[in-house]
């Protein structure tokens, strides 16, 4: 899938996913995923910082509140226009823009930090995002970015249940199969089906890239691996929102800081 048809359906599920996301039935995102990414960021204040895939805002607007000068980029005109539509509500001093992260429209060393909350495991081409992303951080700058966990989103997954409903394994598969724009279609499970009555589901562009993969990006990027996290849910979280109880069995996600030398 090229970057045109993959841009294309981020367009069209735009509206969909920001209705349901901001009435909170992206509980993964909401109860446990989000927060970790936000313990693990570092201190951002004072610091002029990028969102590389920011929908319509709501991850950018957690970080510009921790104090740092923000800039966001997503390919979806719809989603730029649904975030820029927040400022009135939050003046914040965001700067939004449509932009694909793998040809940003920056200078180089222009931002402090970089972020990308699940984003680049939905680009084509992400070794040219994480390439851009080094471009534009000036030295000594970082890159944070969460994504599917590799060893666990693979492209046979089965949650495997007891007789009450309890997921206690992952039954994965095919790990090294790459896959290059196959379109999954769904809609956030938590949400009831009066609320997604009439929607088209999403159409998210799948791309798979093992462990190494990413990790030989970032090397190659010139990027030097600080940090790396697997979140899980806690049992309090999951009293809360019953259905992450499957991420506290094998990890849904993988956090990582990458920095550009000094």
């Amino acid at each position: 899938m090229d970057p045109i048809e993959a841009a294309a359906c981020w367009e069209r599920n735009a509206e969909a996913w920001t209705k349901l996301s901001r009435a909170g039935y992206d509980v993964y995102r909401d109860s446990f995923n989000t927060p970790a990414f936000l313990d693990f960021l570092p201190d951002v204040e004072g610091l002029a910082g990028l969102d590389i895939g920011c929908g319509e805002g709501a991850n950018t607007r957690l970080v510009a509140r921790r104090g740092a000068g923000m800039t966001a980029i997503d390919v979806s005109e719809t989603f730029v226009r649904l975030a820029e539509e927040e400022k009135s509500r939050e003046p914040l001093g965001i700067e939004y823009t449509v932009a694909d992260a793998c040809d940003l429209p920056f200078d180089d060393a222009r931002f402090d930090f970089a972020v990308a909350f699940m984003s680049l495991m939905d680009v084509p081409t992400p070794e040219r995002a994480i390439a851009e992303a080094f471009r534009v951080l000036k030295p000594g700058g970082f890159l944070q970015f969460s994504i599917c966990h590799p060893c666990f989103d693979t492209p046979h997954r089965v949650n495997l249940r007891d007789d009450a409903g309890t997921t206690y394994a992952i039954e994965v598969g095919r790990y090294f199969e790459r896959i290059d724009g196959r379109i999954m279609r769904w809609l956030f499970a938590s949400a009831p089906d009066e609320v997604k009555q009439g929607m088209n589901l999403f159409e998210v562009p799948r791309f798979t890239r093992t462990i190494s993969e990413w990790v030989n990006m970032l090397i190659e990027a010139g990027f030097a691996i600080e940090r790396l996290s697997e979140p899980r849910p806690d049992d309090e979280t999951v009293k809360a929102y019953p259905a992450v109880q499957d991420a506290q069995v094998a990890a849904y996600f993988l956090h990582v800081r990458a920095r550009k030398p000094a």
